[in-house]
């Protein structure tokens, strides 16, 4: 009996010694470290949008004293006393004709934005009523072989938006057509690279105007006699041609640095030229071909605006432009807007990007 109670004793203790070495290897999670995480990924990222706000409104407050002083001091030395009264009194009133026209603050940028998208439903709108009524003359002129009568109305925000995307994505489309194959051969031989590093490293830094003007004249040349939108092609080719060289040249940097052990074992097994390519030297080549691609989308979006603006396409760049010109009370404040819009859409197409090089590369840790 003694022998029994003992034996359990031992037991007991053993699985005791067992439970507590468990114990001491599991790693509870502490409400401490819980809230550290969420402090850093959440709560700062929240602190900082509100301290950018703050400074921003404190910022767009100074300026809009600045200038009404400037503009009752004006009156002043200009018409009197009675005028700097009657401009202050006005400024005060908020009447918009007299508002001071400066850095807006974010309630204002916020207004423009729903101004905008209240627009966007408006034109949308209009556009749906042309389409019904319009809708039996365009099947007439269809049958009698006719080009339809389409809506010559002017874009909202978000159209141009859209013609916007639709130009860097041409572009970059461009941009991958030419440079990927080029690269791929300048790649495949150094006497070629070498050949051909000269034409890369000047044509690389030349600014999209420049661009833009060359590619007016030929386009100007080609489309003479054409119906075709010349500001789409015009721009998007532009794009293309400004966005191509980093592409291009982690292409070519790519295929040159593939393993010669790989293309041992393709000698081994025969392969042709073409499958060499497409079987051993691209694959090997694709991580530093996205990050070319990856730059180039970035470039294509940064240089639309300004390529937009001068060839007249109505994307952003035009709306930015008009808005410049039009000089309104709230002019300023669609422009920050635009600004922002940009941003946005230029940070989503660089995570897109960015996603699909982390597919394709062998480090799978790569971040931006």
């Amino acid at each position: 009996m003694k022998q029994s109670i003992t034996a359990t004793k031992v037991n007991d203790i053993k699985w005791m010694g067992v439970a507590k070495s468990l114990l001491s290897k599991v790693k509870v999670k502490t409400p401490k470290l819980e809230f550290k995480t969420v402090f850093k990924k959440f709560i700062i990222p929240i602190i900082s949008i509100l301290l950018f706000i703050g400074l921003w409104h404190m910022g767009a407050k100074a300026l809009y004293n600045i200038e009404a002083d400037y503009k009752i001091q004006k009156a002043l030395t200009d018409q009197g006393q009675a005028a700097a009264d009657q401009m202050e009194a006005c400024i005060l009133s908020g009447d918009i004709s007299c508002q001071p026209n400066t850095l807006p603050s974010p309630g204002q940028v916020w207004d423009s934005f729903n101004t905008l998208i209240a627009d966007h439903k408006k034109i949308s709108a209009d556009k749906l009523a042309f389409k019904a009524k319009t809708a039996t003359i365009n099947k007439k002129r269809e049958a009698e072989g006719k080009d339809p009568i389409t809506y010559t109305g002017r874009p909202s925000f978000v159209d141009q938006i859209f013609t916007s995307l639709e130009t860097v994505f041409a572009g970059f489309l461009l941009a991958l057509v030419i440079a990927v194959p080029i690269g791929i051969i300048i790649g495949l031989s150094e006497t070629l690279r070498n050949s051909f590093n000269w034409l890369i490293q000047v044509f690389k830094p030349v600014s999209p105007v420049v661009w833009l003007l060359l590619v007016f004249m030929i386009v100007k040349t080609m489309t003479k006699d054409s119906n075709q939108d010349s500001a789409f092609i015009i721009s998007f080719i532009s794009v293309g041609l400004c966005s191509m060289w980093a592409t291009l040249v982690n292409t070519a940097m790519g295929v040159s640095s593939v393993d010669k052990d790989y293309l041992n074992v393709a000698k081994v097994l025969k392969l042709g030229p073409f499958q060499k390519v497409f079987k051993v030297i691209l694959p090997s080549s694709l991580p530093l071909i996205f990050t070319g691609l990856r730059i180039t989308l970035s470039v294509a979006w940064m240089v639309l605006i300004a390529i937009e603006l001068l060839a007249q396409s109505p994307g952003l760049g035009s709306f930015v432009w008009e808005e410049f010109q039009n000089g309104a009370n709230d002019s300023n404040s669609k422009i920050i807007v635009a600004m922002f819009i940009i941003g946005i859409i230029g940070f989503l197409l660089d995570r897109i990007m960015l996603v699909i090089q982390n597919m394709v590369s062998f480090n799978k840790n790569a971040t931006a």
